[in-house]
Protein backbone atom coordinates (compact mmCIF):
# COMPACT_ATOMS: atom_id res chain seq x y z
CA UNK A 1 0.00 0.00 0.00
CA UNK A 2 2.83 2.36 0.90
CA UNK A 3 4.50 1.79 -2.46
CA UNK A 4 1.22 2.37 -4.28
CA UNK A 5 0.68 5.69 -2.49
CA UNK A 6 4.27 6.73 -3.21
CA UNK A 7 3.86 5.79 -6.86
CA UNK A 8 0.61 7.69 -7.34
CA UNK A 9 1.30 10.53 -4.90
CA UNK A 10 1.20 13.23 -7.58
CA UNK A 11 -2.06 12.01 -9.01
CA UNK A 12 -3.69 11.69 -5.58
CA UNK A 13 -2.67 15.18 -4.48
CA UNK A 14 -3.52 16.70 -7.86
CA UNK A 15 -6.94 15.07 -7.98
CA UNK A 16 -7.71 16.14 -4.44
CA UNK A 17 -6.61 19.71 -5.05
CA UNK A 18 -8.60 20.00 -8.26
CA UNK A 19 -11.68 18.50 -6.57
CA UNK A 20 -11.53 20.97 -3.71
CA UNK A 21 -11.02 23.89 -6.09
CA UNK A 22 -14.01 22.82 -8.19
CA UNK A 23 -16.21 22.53 -5.10
CA UNK A 24 -15.17 26.01 -3.99
CA UNK A 25 -15.79 27.41 -7.46
CA UNK A 26 -19.32 26.04 -7.59
CA UNK A 27 -20.05 27.24 -4.05
CA UNK A 28 -18.84 30.73 -4.90
CA UNK A 29 -21.04 30.68 -7.99
CA UNK A 30 -24.04 29.62 -5.90
CA UNK A 31 -23.27 32.29 -3.28
CA UNK A 32 -23.12 34.95 -5.98
CA UNK A 33 -26.56 33.89 -7.22
CA UNK A 34 -27.99 34.00 -3.71
CA UNK A 35 -26.48 37.43 -3.09
CA UNK A 36 -28.10 38.77 -6.25
CA UNK A 37 -31.45 37.37 -5.09
CA UNK A 38 -31.04 39.07 -1.71
CA UNK A 39 -30.50 42.43 -3.43
CA UNK A 40 -33.88 42.03 -5.14
CA UNK A 41 -35.64 41.82 -1.74
CA UNK A 42 -35.18 45.36 -0.50
CA UNK A 43 -38.06 45.64 1.97
CA UNK A 44 -41.10 43.89 3.38
CA UNK A 45 -44.39 45.52 2.54
CA UNK A 46 -47.15 45.34 5.11
CA UNK A 47 -45.85 42.39 7.13
CA UNK A 48 -45.94 39.83 4.31
CA UNK A 49 -45.37 36.48 6.04
CA UNK A 50 -44.44 34.63 2.85
CA UNK A 51 -41.64 37.09 2.10
CA UNK A 52 -40.40 36.90 5.68
CA UNK A 53 -40.29 33.10 5.48
CA UNK A 54 -38.50 33.31 2.13
CA UNK A 55 -35.89 35.66 3.59
CA UNK A 56 -35.43 33.35 6.59
CA UNK A 57 -34.89 30.40 4.27
CA UNK A 58 -32.33 32.39 2.25
CA UNK A 59 -30.51 33.34 5.43
CA UNK A 60 -30.46 29.69 6.45
CA UNK A 61 -29.05 28.64 3.08
CA UNK A 62 -26.51 31.44 3.24
CA UNK A 63 -25.35 30.32 6.70
CA UNK A 64 -25.10 26.74 5.48
CA UNK A 65 -23.01 27.78 2.47
CA UNK A 66 -20.73 29.86 4.68
CA UNK A 67 -20.15 26.81 6.88
CA UNK A 68 -19.41 24.59 3.90
CA UNK A 69 -17.13 27.25 2.42
CA UNK A 70 -15.21 27.45 5.72
CA UNK A 71 -14.75 23.67 5.73
CA UNK A 72 -13.53 23.67 2.12
CA UNK A 73 -11.15 26.56 2.78
CA UNK A 74 -9.76 24.56 5.70
CA UNK A 75 -9.24 21.56 3.41
CA UNK A 76 -7.52 23.77 0.82
CA UNK A 77 -5.24 25.07 3.56
CA UNK A 78 -4.36 21.51 4.51
CA UNK A 79 -3.48 20.73 0.89
CA UNK A 80 -1.30 23.85 0.72
CA UNK A 81 0.52 22.80 3.89
CA UNK A 82 0.98 19.31 2.45
CA UNK A 83 2.46 20.72 -0.75
CA UNK A 84 4.83 22.92 1.28
CA UNK A 85 5.87 19.87 3.29
CA UNK A 86 6.41 17.94 0.06
CA UNK A 87 8.64 20.78 -1.14
CA UNK A 88 10.76 20.42 1.99
CA UNK A 89 11.10 16.64 1.97
CA UNK A 90 11.11 15.91 -1.78
CA UNK A 91 11.78 18.96 -3.97
CA UNK A 92 11.80 16.90 -7.17
CA UNK A 93 8.30 15.52 -6.51
CA UNK A 94 7.14 19.02 -5.60
CA UNK A 95 8.45 20.42 -8.87
CA UNK A 96 6.71 17.64 -10.80
CA UNK A 97 3.48 18.35 -8.91
CA UNK A 98 3.70 22.08 -9.62
CA UNK A 99 4.39 21.44 -13.30
CA UNK A 100 1.42 19.07 -13.54
CA UNK A 101 -0.82 21.42 -11.56
CA UNK A 102 -0.05 24.45 -13.72
CA UNK A 103 -0.02 22.75 -17.12
CA UNK A 104 -2.34 19.72 -17.03
CA UNK A 105 -5.30 20.61 -14.79
CA UNK A 106 -7.10 23.30 -16.74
Amino acid sequence: MKEWIAKYQKAIIGTGAVSVLLICYFQQKQLAGLRSELHELRYLSGGDIAKAQYIDSLKSVNDSLKSENFINNTIIGRYELSVDYLKDINPKAHDEFEKFFHTQTE
